[in-house]
């Protein structure tokens, strides 16, 4: 009994170090087109949206810009992810959306390629952020849902829409991950 129990736990270390470093593995576009992946940002706290400039949430870029901007220094990062599954609200080019971030919100954080978050052409990013793997499964209901990633790549909570960039469920969540008070 007792070595299944060490088998059981070795085999437990060796999911989670597995389901850690896939994170990393993934391959994204940014949005000016250029190829990067996860592994760009390994070791930092991430807060990961799907985000969308026509959407009722979106004001929430500033309060997004202005956590990035808070924690930057510390070893946090917003990554924002354009997707325009919910409500057609996302219909612009990478240009046009990279060009309205930046000129309405003053955006610096990184942001990428339009993908999909949902069906059979999500993004293997949000496979795993929502996949049946992840500690948080489910489809995304809908624009500016939440990812906090820790240092180590685990998935450590997931935030609704409504759930503002200067909640303090979500500033405590960040906090908390980067090892603040």
């Amino acid at each position: 009994m007792k070595m299944f129990s060490i088998l059981l736990l070795s085999l437990s270390q060796v999911l989670f170090t597995h389901a850690a470093e896939s994170i990393y593995s993934i391959s994204l576009k940014d949005i000016d087109g250029k190829s990067t992946s996860m592994g760009a940002y390994k070791g930092k706290v991430l807060l990961i949206i799907n985000v969308a400039s026509k959407c009722g949430y979106t004001p929430q870029y500033s309060g997004l810009e202005a956590l990035h901007e808070k924690y930057k220094d510390k070893g946090f990062a917003v990554l924002g992810f354009p997707c325009n599954q919910f409500g057609k609200q996302e219909p612009g080019t990478d240009e046009e959306i990279k060009q309205f971030c930046s000129s309405q919100y003053q955006v610096t954080f990184p942001l990428f390629d339009k993908i999909e978050v949902n069906g059979s052409s999500r993004h293997p990013l949000y496979e795993v952020l929502a996949g049946d793997g992840s500690p948080f499964p489910g489809d995304v209901k809908w624009n500016f849902t939440k990812f906090l990633i820790g240092r180590d790549g685990k998935i450590l909570k997931r935030f609704d829409s409504k759930v503002t960039p200067d909640s303090a469920e979500l500033v405590q969540g960040v906090e908390q991950a980067l090892g603040s008070k």
